[in-house]
């Protein structure tokens, strides 16, 4: 891997900010945009963010949460912010804030936040690749990373869970996550 790829990197320097006016094709008989079509273009950030991270191809691991907050409807512009919250040895968190705009009023609100993993990924072979060190400079950063490593442990407790689940239910009754 070339070493260059491996130099650390700031948040500010992967942040993206994605517009999408939503179309009839993104919405429902009643003109409220699909929840999919919102999770498309969430995907899509986050994934942006990922390759310019990792240097390298990336792709979604898993969506830890994705939590809608308010309707979209058709002809409102979505703003969806993207920024990496945790770099692993080769996974990245990537959280996403959508915000919708009525054009024509001027309001804008909160719509939408979620948390994916990604995983960089060699485009030839599909191995894992180690990712670039994250840089931490403000306090925000560090309060974002401190939860994304948090949600990590709990991803993990989980698959651990669930793969017990699967050679013994009756390990399935309680869940230790302390």
């Amino acid at each position: 891997m070339d070493k260059d790829k491996l130099q650390p990197k700031r948040v500010k320097d992967t942040m993206v900010t994605l517009a999408r006016v939503m179309q009839p094709s993104d919405a429902n008989p009643g003109g409220i945009v699909h929840g999919g079509s919102v999770m498309k273009e969430i995907d899509n950030a986050a994934g942006v963010v990922a390759i310019k991270h990792a240097g390298n191809l990336a792709v979604t691991a898993s969506i830890d949460r994705i939590d809608f907050h308010n309707m979209i409807f058709i002809g409102e512009m979505i703003t969806i912010k993207a920024s990496i919250n945790m770099a692993g040895r080769t996974s990245m968190e990537i959280g996403v804030r959508v915000d919708a705009e009525d054009l024509l009023k001027g309001t804008s609100r909160h719509v939408a936040s979620a948390y994916l993993t990604f995983v960089a990924v060699d485009k030839s072979t599909g191995k894992p690749l180690q990712v670039p060190e994250l840089i931490l400079d403000s306090d925000e950063e560090k309060r974002r990373n401190k939860q994304a490593l948090k949600r990590k442990e709990l991803r993990v407790a989980i698959k651990k869970f669930e793969a017990a689940c699967k050679t013994d239910t009756n390990s399935c009754i309680n869940l230790d996550i302390s």
